[in-house]
């Protein structure tokens, strides 16, 4: 039997399977035992074989080969990584200005696991309309930075309707993960989109201006014509796995341009003479602030160094 993960809870997982029963699952006892350093071997959007049993349940025994997925460092366990949802069309980085704000170090490590593992990624600004001046000229900035890099931006209000129907659009006949920090609406966005999927949704924190966490397993829906949303908790941090540091300027995709005219061919863009990507920093082609996020990033061998600040 073989069948679509569309539910993980961490011990049990739903399956949907090819002649469309849902069958709850768990994985059989050794699956763990090979190789997999994982927190989660399976994840939402999985395809998978099943073995039933005689209470109606099913053995997970086996998982076929990914496509893509988007994966980062475990929380509480640094050796190890967590697969946030696997076999996607896309992502949408749900991003905020403000309440709470995503940090642009956040959406560059997000982009360049994303750049890694070759899942397409748009940014999604929501709350426009919460925004004082301030913060529309701040999204103004951002807006022209990742757009300039190939990131294609969007602004919407979950609230009030704004740039929900053009997000219904993007979803036809794709599978969509949702993914951001906590609080920065990603359900309240699912259910705009959709009213009838039910998709919980939860109060930002008025102490610390960031969100709970209101979706706390993840999930795959449908919507509109044969697309597929995959909901996911919301993240504070996001350490890369497996991402020696010689590969990171790869994954910024104006560094990897530019690092072609550096002097050396093992170039570091930290110190080297004659870095075409230092040097470009200075004269402000390459952002500041992406510079940053990736000497953040190579630094991730020391646990919760991925852990920046909002």
């Amino acid at each position: 039997m073989h069948g679509l993960v569309i539910r993980s809870t961490g011990s049990w997982y739903q399956v949907k399977t090819d002649d469309g029963r849902l069958i709850d699952c768990k994985i059989k006892g050794n699956f763990r035992l090979k190789g997999i350093r994982s927190t989660n071997p399976i994840a939402v959007g999985d395809r998978v074989s099943l073995e039933p049993n005689a209470e109606g349940t099913a053995f997970i025994t086996g998982i076929d080969d990914r496509r893509n997925y988007i994966v980062r460092r475990a929380s509480n366990l640094s050796k190890q990584s967590h697969v946030i949802a696997a076999n996607l069309d896309q992502c949408f980085l749900i991003a905020t200005i403000s309440h709470p704000a995503t940090s642009t170090i956040f959406i560059d490590r997000f982009l360049a696991t994303a750049e890694a593992y070759s899942v397409p990624t748009r940014i999604v600004f929501n709350k426009t309309d919460l925004y004082t001046d301030d913060e529309l000229r701040t999204l103004d900035e951002l807006t022209a930075l990742y757009e300039s890099v190939g990131y294609p931006c969007h602004r919407i209000s979950a609230i009030d309707g704004k740039g929900v129907d053009e997000m219904r659009h993007l979803l036809d006949g794709r599978i969509t993960l949702f993914s951001g920090n906590s609080g920065v609406g990603k359900s309240t966005l699912i259910n705009a989109i959709d009213p009838d999927l039910g998709a919980r949704t939860g109060a930002i924190s008025a102490y610390h201006d960031k969100g709970t966490h209101t979706t706390t397993y993840s999930e795959m829906f449908p919507v509109g014509r044969n697309g597929y949303i995959i909901d996911t908790p919301g993240i504070k941090g996001f350490g890369s796995v497996n991402m020696a540091p010689e590969e990171v300027s790869h994954y910024f995709r104006e560094i990897f341009r530019c690092s072609a005219d550096c002097k050396y061919g093992n170039c570091t863009h930290v110190h080297e003479p004659g870095c075409a990507v230092r040097r470009a920093v200075e004269e402000g082609r390459i952002s500041l602030s992406r510079y940053t996020s990736y000497l953040n990033m190579l630094d991730d061998e020391h646990e919760n160094k991925y852990r920046a600040p909002y």
